[in-house]
């Protein structure tokens, strides 16, 4: 017997709750592939930007910077066309750090978007599972009411196989799809701490070529 005959066999065994788990499996992983590539995406852009700028900023050309930054699509070019445009108006470090403080946060949304629905798929695929392992312990016993003593042991069998089946493929389902959820935070997380560092470096700089300073 092929393997696909064995995953057509195992699946039909786990009776109807075996749709809506695979659906969450289908939908959960679509949704976990999209945002790793949203992510990656993201961060290859933000490093090069950083890469063409970072000599700029060293060189103390903030306005080749800002048109840099402002041409950009990167996120981490919003952030930092926030910063680099407060400098001439700025009177205090303080006013270009909030400025970028507040355009991180515009954008933690789209970094963020969706991914909590991975986690969800997650909990969901468990509890199908778990729904499903109950009713085939109640099919079971439905079957045992209905012949009593002349119950055989191969109708019994099915409800058990139904029951099994379900609850290990709830769990199937559910580590990959948590453990892509957890993939993606780290992710956003590491995004998220380069561009504060980037935006820490270009407070820095700015100080450092007589720019605003710290009251």
């Amino acid at each position: 017997m092929s393997m696909f005959s064995h995953i057509v066999r195992f699946f039909q065994g786990g009776g109807e709750m075996m749709y809506p788990i695979a659906a969450v499996l289908v939908v959960g992983l679509a949704i976990a592939i999209e945002r790793w590539v949203y992510l990656t995406i993201t961060a290859v852009n933000n490093r090069k930007l950083w890469n063409a700028i970072s000599p700029l900023l060293a060189q103390g050309n903030f306005r080749q910077a800002v048109q840099l930054t402002s041409k950009s699509t990167a996120a981490i070019g919003e952030i930092l066309s926030y910063g680099l445009a407060r400098i001439s108006s700025a009177r205090r470090r303080e006013d270009i750090e909030k400025a970028m403080e507040e355009s991180l946060m515009d954008i933690m949304p789209r970094l963020e978007k969706r991914t909590h629905y991975i986690a969800t798929f997650a909990n969901v695929a468990t509890l199908l599972g778990l729904l499903g392992t109950v009713l085939g312990f109640i099919r079971m016993f439905m079957q045992l009411q209905a012949e009593g003593l002349y119950a055989h042991i191969s109708s019994l069998s099915t409800g058990i196989w139904q029951a099994l089946i379900c609850a290990a493929a709830g769990i199937a389902v559910a580590i990959p799809v948590h453990a892509g959820y957890n993939y993606l935070v780290s992710r956003i997380n590491k995004i998220v701490l380069d561009m504060e560092r980037a935006a820490g470096e270009i407070v820095n700089i700015v100080t450092e070529n007589g720019g605003p300073k710290s009251p």
